[in-house]
């Protein structure tokens, strides 16, 4: 390997024009221990030490005096790199003994090796502190500006659920709605969507439905919190979606979904008000949706449909590309659920998520098992109440309750609970990580059924990754005049 190394006057800090080297190999001369660049680098490296430590004991003119001399050999050392020549030892000794004199002289001040060692810990430590406190607060603020609503999609709910609170007909709407017949059909295709964000749900179903063969027989099932209801339902009953079924739902009236049923309940409550008396915890701790109930939801899809034998999944960071109607007709092979393995990337394996130094989980799972996706999934519910798939969620959530066996999330869970029951799928029907990774593939992103905006950088914040964002764009109803209103305001 040949290094270059550009060359630095104290006169003249102008550019150095690229230079060809030809003779000279750097990491040669440095692994020679007769060569006079090695000695200089390591004279060079023991005297930045020594700059630290004469600095802390106010020797300011022995600190001078190395860092001049630091100068001369990192001048020398670049001449030799860019002439493409070893250096000499007519170059090399003058420099040389000038160290070595400032090296004995910092020595004989009695900033001796161990002084040296243990000066330079305490800086190193300091660093590994400094560059850990930054990478707290770095996340902290990417989180913030992750879940922070964007000032346009907040003027766009008020709008929306004045409409709803004013406009009776709307009401009226969706109470006629309410019970169609279309929404426990099981010769129709059936999709569920947990989440309060109303322009984020609005991309999923229309980019479904664009990308459908027969929009007619799709049906959609959302559920929000209470304060995204009337907005959801005043978008979803205002826009045109070619004849397929929309119903959206309340998470608060489902009297049933109680901490003394679900475990997830109280932990979600308990995790909260820790979160309120605690803002210094772990950054990915306090992730909003890991503490919203819509989250969780997916664990209880058979009881929210009863009468429904497949679904699916969808996560609201999700565009859909193709046709996803063949899903219905995969065979699963008696699994419950029909997820993409992302253990293609080594790490997403099953120790990745939990912690299998806590015997419950060693003695029961393989930690080299491939871990799956979360954000598109085909659930073959009758299979799902079969396996009794919530009660297993349930008994881990218990386990979980002192929080060892895994961080907060659902996939952990998911990972136990749907253990030995899920049937991987093509990877084409879902491609991931178009919030978090700018280099992925054209043609994978082309070929995908499902892309998934996963990660801090989601296509409706400003920090959504351009080269993404107008895949995601195209499914925007960016003529509604709401839309319109909020996005100039």
């Amino acid at each position: 390997m040949r290094l270059t190394l550009p060359i630095f006057s104290q006169e003249n800090h102008a550019r150095p024009e690229p230079v060809n080297h030809k003779g000279l190999n750097f990491t040669k001369e440095i692994s020679s221990a007769t060569s006079f660049v090695r000695q200089l680098a390591e004279q060079m490296t023991l005297a930045k030490a020594y700059v630290i430590i004469a600095k802390e004991h106010n020797n300011l003119h022995l600190a001078w005096e190395l860092s001049n001399m630091i100068r001369s050999c990192q001048l020398l050392l670049s001449k030799s790199a860019m002439r493409g020549e070893s250096i000499t030892q007519e170059e090399a000794e003058p420099i040389i003994s000038s160290l070595s004199y400032l090296i004995f002289k910092a020595q004989d001040a009695r900033y001796d090796v161990a002084t040296t060692i243990i000066t330079m810990k305490s800086h190193i430590q300091a660093l590994e502190e400094r560059a850990n406190a930054a990478i707290v607060q770095s996340t902290v603020f990417g989180q913030l500006a992750a879940e922070a609503l964007p000032k346009n999609l907040h003027c766009l709910k008020v709008k929306l659920t004045t409409d709803w609170l004013e406009k009776l007909p709307l009401q009226d709407l969706a109470e006629e709605k309410r019970n169609s017949p279309r929404l426990v059909d099981n010769n129709l295709y059936h999709f569920c969507i947990f989440s309060d964000n109303v322009l984020a749900t609005f991309v999923v179903v229309n980019s479904t439905i664009s990308n459908a063969d027969h929009p007619k027989q799709l049906v959609f099932h959302i559920v929000t919190n209470g304060i995204s209801y009337g907005a959801m339902q005043a978008w979803f009953l205002s826009n045109d979606f070619k004849g397929a079924t929309i119903k959206v739902q309340n998470v608060e009236e489902f009297s049933w979904l109680n901490a003394s049923y679900a475990p997830v309940v109280k932990q979600l409550r308990d995790e909260e008000s820790r979160y309120n008396q605690d803002v210094k915890g772990e950054p990915k701790l306090w992730n909003h949706k890991d503490l919203s109930l819509l989250n969780h939801l997916r664990f209880y899809i058979p009881e929210i449909y009863p009468l429904l034998e497949k679904i699916v999944f969808l996560d609201d960071d999700v565009a859909v590309q193709k046709d996803l109607t063949q899903l219905f007709s995969l065979d699963l092979h008696g699994n419950v659920n029909g997820a993409v393995e992302t253990c293609l990337v080594a790490f997403h394996r099953y120790y990745k998520y939990l912690n299998f130094s806590n015997p419950i989980i060693s003695s029961k799972f393989d930690p080299q098992a491939c871990g799956w996706a979360f954000g598109m999934n085909v659930f073959d519910l009758v299979a799902w109440r079969k396996a009794n798939v919530t009660a297993q969620y349930h008994y881990w959530q218990k386990q979980n309750g002192d929080g060892t066996l895994w961080k907060l999330g659902t996939l952990p869970p998911a990972l136990l609970a749907f253990y030995g029951l899920t049937e991987p799928l093509d990877r084409r029907w879902h491609v991931l990580g178009l919030g978090y990774d700018a280099n992925i593939d054209s043609r994978l992103i082309e070929s995908a059924a499902v892309i998934h905006f996963n990660g801090n950088m989601k296509p409706w914040l400003k920090l959504a990754i351009g080269r993404y964002k107008p895949l995601w764009e195209r499914y925007m109803n960016q003529t509604h005049p709401y839309y319109q209103d909020c996005a100039t305001s």
